[in-house]
């Protein structure tokens, strides 16, 4: 006999799963449209017909090959570089912040906690001019190495996330290790962190999206350094009235192939990465 409760809890499962697929649906749908559109043969941004009447590799070919305006290949390795050192270096100030905030005991400790929190509410973009001009001064505007120091330098703020973890992990195991011998650095290096592949995966994955996808302080601080520009900045030029016809087709296959990236350390790191979000939001 089907009970009352067996019955609305049948009703709840086939309203959530509705709801959720007609989520799944809204969010697929601008991605399939954009790959769809990147294999389109006809050129220019406005149809007045959703199915391209032709398909082509060549948008993702000229990508590749006809660099005299656009160089893709030189942006997407630009990006990746920053990208790459930016992570390594956020990485590392992140979790050496959190482990700091959460295990050491200090006077100034809560005026910085609180401090960090205040400023981390205003977004990086306010202070994009006064970077520029320090940049500048110091002759590294217009360069990759300015990209990396701007991405990394505030990286310390976001702390809160692998705090939290940090302070999931038993105080025991440092006081163990301290009774042994080992030191502050190396409970953190030998210790702490083989413990934390979750909260590492975390802030690997968001210290290399954040490069990865600026457009700002990319193009803020490369001017018109065209050699030096991001994938960010370089496909927004596609876009400009001059270009929009001719390249958009180009601009879908290069949004396409970015997105590449990123969607293989997700899938490699996703179940690391939900575990490291989980552990760091049990305790603020």
């Amino acid at each position: 006999m089907i009970t009352s409760a067996k019955i609305r809890s049948v009703i709840s499962n086939i309203f959530i799963y509705l709801i959720l697929s007609i989520m799944a649906i809204i969010w697929l749908l601008p991605i399939a449209w954009l790959l769809l559109i990147s294999f389109r043969e006809e050129p220019g941004a406005f149809t007045t017909y959703l199915m391209p009447k032709g398909y082509t590799f060549d948008n993702y070919i000229k990508l590749f090959t006809d660099t005299s305006l656009f160089n893709y290949p030189r942006w997407y390795m630009n990006t990746f570089i920053v990208a790459i050192f930016s992570c390594i270096i956020s990485t590392i100030f992140v979790l050496a912040v959190s482990y700091a905030l959460s295990r050491l005991r200090f006077r100034t400790r809560r005026p910085i906690m609180n401090i960090t929190l205040i400023l981390g509410m205003f977004p990086g973009f306010m202070s994009m001019i006064a970077v520029y001009h320090i940049l500048k001064s110091i002759g590294l505007d217009q360069s990759l190495a300015a990209l990396v120091i701007v991405y990394s330098a505030g990286s310390g703020l976001g702390y809160f996330i692998a705090k939290g973890f940090f302070d999931t992990i038993p105080r025991a195991l440092d006081e163990a290790a301290t009774i042994d011998g080992a030191t502050k650095n190396t409970i953190f290096w030998k210790i702490i962190l083989p413990m934390s592949k979750p909260i590492i995966t975390y802030t690997v994955l968001t210290s290399f999206m954040a490069p990865w996808v600026d457009f700002i302080f990319a193009s803020v601080i490369m001017k018109d350094n065209y050699n030096n520009y991001t994938i960010a900045v370089g496909l927004y030029r596609m876009l400009e009235r001059e270009n929009i016809y001719q390249y958009f087709t180009q601009f879908c296959a290069g949004a396409v192939l970015i997105a590449i990236p990123i969607t293989i350390l997700f899938m490699i790191m996703q179940k690391n990465y939900v575990e490291g979000i989980t552990g760091g939001s049990v305790k603020g």
